[in-house]
């Protein structure tokens, strides 16, 4: 099912490309097994019979020994047998051609009596790119749009007397956050698999995306993708009807699936994670969206868009944005003691580095909105409309800083925490990439 999935989103993202070329079916060992023993062969079952290639079945080892013999097709297998493994992690890369000439492609990892590595630390992938920093960027945008569009809505303007045209406005950015966060969460997901796979990205179109899909990560990027193509529904539904009502329900799906990020990050994965830091990270990145996401709604659309409301929402905003900070350092702050084993990581770690630039942002993101909140706020009373413009290009300031610090936190998201210290030295099997 999980496989079916992602091949109908890659299907959604690229409709031109239609193709029956053959299918893994399964593979023996399965996926991300840990075994006693190295096994004699490797064996793939396919859908259909194909042909091979030179070297279509590898077994590497962690500096890149190829451990397999001449694959022979066996009916619609595939199978070579395998020369004696020693204890480490092992990656099995494949390919063959389909019957419709495609070249097809896979990668998957094992463990022989240790744990098998994650299949983005296959041997051979490269790990992050700028590229990936980038899209992950704009998945966050995209993300916090839809979220900070909807909260400000439901929540700072309840109650207002909203004009007909900026509640269909604000419903647009909702829409367009959210096919912003499908777009660039597919292509977070492509580009990850494509590392793994390592193939350039047409080939990379017929390769086997089975593995990643029964990662933390494949498993949470389909959710979240079912989920944010639900809240793209109900925000369509609310601005055909002119409706608010279906706003609720694509607020709430959106901040719950918004969570999809933390148990697949690495306060879900990395040592010391538990449901505490899944949970500190979705309160997090939650609270981070609905305040930076709210922030630059207003600034862009209601501030200019409906004068009339600029006192209330202010006032509103200023409120809320005070629990929102409250919960992002509260959490953040947790996170990083779990994260950082000691103080000196903050400058000699690159992931602590990274994370001393998003918290300088995050600062002076802080002390922008607590020049709102003490200074502007008690001013609104008796101010001009050339004040109260002034104000409006100075939350767009402070929401340019906002969408720094979801640029600093997609790098640190593709950064490794350094090692936690341990009463043994560490035996972990390192892959060598």
């Amino acid at each position: 099912m999980k496989a079916l999935l992602v091949t109908l989103v890659v299907a959604l993202a690229f409709p031109a490309v239609a193709s029956a070329h053959a299918t893994l079916r399964s593979t023996t060992p399965k996926f991300g097994t840990e075994l006693q023993r190295g096994p004699q062969t490797i064996r793939l079952r396919f859908d259909q019979s194909v042909t091979l290639l030179p070297g279509a079945v590898r077994v590497l080892d962690g500096v890149g020994r190829d451990f397999a013999g001449p694959a022979r097709v066996v009916g619609t297998d595939v199978v070579a047998k395998v020369r004696p493994l020693k204890l480490g992690a092992y990656t099995v890369r494949w390919r063959a051609v389909s019957a419709d000439s495609h070249v097809v492609s896979g990668v998957w990892t094992f463990g022989v009596r240790g744990p098998a590595p994650a299949i983005t630390a296959a041997y051979g992938a490269g790990g992050p790119t700028t590229l990936e920093h980038v899209v992950r960027w704009l998945w966050f945008l995209g993300l916090a749009l839809t979220i900070g569009a909807l909260g400000l809505r439901l929540i700072v303007l309840r109650g207002l007397a909203v004009p007909r045209a900026l509640d269909r406005k604000i419903a647009v950015a909702a829409g367009g956050g959210a096919f912003v966060a499908l777009q660039a969460g597919i292509g977070a997901f492509s580009l990850r698999s494509e590392d793994a796979l390592q193939l350039p990205f047409g080939k990379f179109l017929y390769g086997d995306l089975s593995p990643m899909a029964e990662t933390r990560f494949g498993r949470a990027f389909i959710a979240m993708t079912l989920a944010f193509a639900l809240v793209l529904a109900f925000v369509y539904l609310a601005w055909l009807l002119d409706r608010v009502e279906p706003l609720v329900p694509a607020f709430a799906i959106a901040l719950v699936f918004v969570g999809g990020l933390s148990v697949s990050g690495h306060d879900a994965v990395d040592p010391g994670s538990s449901w505490k830091t899944e949970l500190a990270d979705w309160v997090h990145i939650g609270a981070a969206s609905l305040w930076i996401g709210g922030l630059a709604t207003m600034a862009g659309l209601v501030w200019f868009g409906a004068p009339e409301l600029r006192r209330a929402m202010f006032t509103r905003f200023s409120q809320m944005a005070t629990v929102l900070i409250a919960l992002v350092l509260g959490a953040g702050t947790y996170l990083a003691i779990v994260r950082l084993p000691h103080l000196h990581d903050l400058w000699s770690a690159g992931y602590g580095r990274v994370l001393l630039v998003k918290l300088g942002l995050v600062n002076f993101a802080l002390l922008w909105g607590a020049f709102h909140k003490f200074v502007i706020g008690p001013a609104l009373e008796r101010a001009d409309e050339g004040f109260l413009s002034r104000i409006g290009r100075s939350l767009a300031g402070e929401s340019i800083v906002g969408v720094a610090v979801l640029l600093a936190a997609a790098v640190l998201v593709d950064s490794k925490p350094p090692p936690r210290p341990g009463p043994t030295q560490n035996t972990a099997i390192v892959v060598h990439r």
